[in-house]
């Protein structure tokens, strides 16, 4: 089996989940005031610039850990291309990752709007009362 092969497996599981996380997300849009094309643009930027660093911090590390010996590849289970000495096959998990993480995370509910702060001061929670300890008279205290 080559590496490609695994990795098509994963990208499906991973695949399912981003198509219900998305489906999940359009149903509760529905529900509420549309976010604006503002919010999106800033999705759009901050999801770019996490696969830009998590894409270039693999490169930089898979070729450190290939190229020092730590990890190796059998030759006749990857594509031939490269990024450096790094195949390709290994950027799919980082790819995975990228999809996966904000798919769960929509599935599991996500960012959960603010509570409003109340105005009013929480109760104090009343303390269990001390026995009282008798106090010492001067003959007692010699």
């Amino acid at each position: 089996m080559t590496y490609w092969a695994v990795n098509a497996v994963f990208l499906g599981l991973v695949a399912v989940t981003a198509a219900a996380a998305l489906l999940l997300h359009r149903l509760r849009a529905r529900g509420r005031a549309s976010s604006g094309a503002r919010d999106r643009a800033e999705v759009v930027r901050a999801a770019g610039l996490t696969t830009v660093v998590l894409l270039v911090m693999t490169a930089v590390f898979d070729n450190v850990m290939i190229g020092v010996g730590l990890v190796g590849y059998d030759e006749s289970r990857i594509s031939g291309a490269k990024l450096g000495v790094a195949p390709l096959e290994d950027f799919a998990y980082s790819v995975a990752a990228l999809v996966l993480l904000p798919s769960v995370w929509t599935l599991l509910g996500g960012r959960r709007p603010a509570r409003e702060p109340s105005l009013e001061r929480p109760a104090r929670r009343a303390r269990p009362a001390r026995p009282a300890r008798p106090v010492a008279g001067p003959e007692e205290s010699r």
